[in-house]
């Protein structure tokens, strides 16, 4: 039986916010190395200029992280295991948070095509 998309449920808001976090973790600006455990902790967070802000080589509509700012969103990916508070409050994605499919990444980290 092929898996379920979105199991834990995840609204499009909390989606989203996954889906940021996932790139953030994947980009040495960012993020720390994975630890022992597998956990990755989001060391900064991207500042917008103007409508967007840049992951990598990706571009993010600041109208799609608005669950960066949310602390209700950290409080219900935390609940599922998803993310961990860091030492200073920073989120820290869990293995499971790593692997999570939100099936949107496509949708709102626009790369370029050249």
């Amino acid at each position: 039986m092929p898996t379920r998309a979105n199991p834990l449920k995840l609204n499009p808001l909390q989606l989203k916010t996954l889906a940021i976090l996932q790139a953030l973790a994947r980009e040495p600006a960012f993020a720390d190395p994975p630890d022992a455990e597998g956990t990755v902790r989001i060391r900064a967070l991207p500042h917008a200029h103007g409508d967007h802000f840049h992951i990598g080589s990706a571009v993010v509509l600041a109208r799609d992280a608005t669950g960066l700012a949310n602390p209700n969103v950290y409080n219900v990916l935390a609940r599922k295991g998803l993310i961990l508070a860091g030492p200073a409050g920073q989120p820290v994605l869990t293995p499971a948070g790593l692997a999570y499919e939100t099936g949107i990444a496509d949708e709102i980290l626009h790369k370029s095509s050249h």
